[in-house]
């Protein structure tokens, strides 16, 4: 389930050929209503804010129970500006969870300054791709 990255991590899995025998599935929840209406828990939203760990962590569970798999991903955060609809928004912050064996893994981010969206995107991706490798090694 990505917000920031606006489907960008599911692009990067889908151009490899054959790569719908193990993607089932994501949803690019942009807003706060679209992470509601698809499983996020609105109370985690309003103790933690939409900007948050807790948040990129129920965005990675609601997307297990849509599509079962082995690995749910969540990604919530700010890249340029700040977001005026959430008093939470830090541009540069992002929030990434990864349940994969079932554990959770979660990481903050604080991306560079002054880097395009593009280039942003790339440095979330590679963060989850940390996460799920560091642990698809244990």
């Amino acid at each position: 389930m990505e917000s920031c990255t606006s489907g960008f991590l599911a692009s990067l899995i889908t151009d490899t050929e054959g790569s719908s025998a193990c993607f089932k599935g994501g949803c690019i929840t942009y807003s706060n209503e679209a992470k509601i209406k698809n499983g996020v828990s609105a109370e985690v939203i309003k103790n933690y804010g939409v900007y948050s760990v807790e948040t990129a962590v129920e965005m990675a569970r609601a997307v297990l129970k849509m599509y079962p798999s082995d690995i749910g991903i969540g990604i919530t955060g700010t890249f340029g500006n700040i977001d005026p609809n959430n008093d939470d928004s830090v541009p540069g912050k992002v929030y990434i969870a990864v349940s994969i064996k079932g554990k959770i893994l979660s990481e903050e981010l604080c991306l560079p300054k002054n880097i395009s969206r593009f280039e942003s995107k790339l440095c979330v991706a590679k963060a989850v791709y940390q996460l799920i490798n560091t642990e698809m090694a244990v």
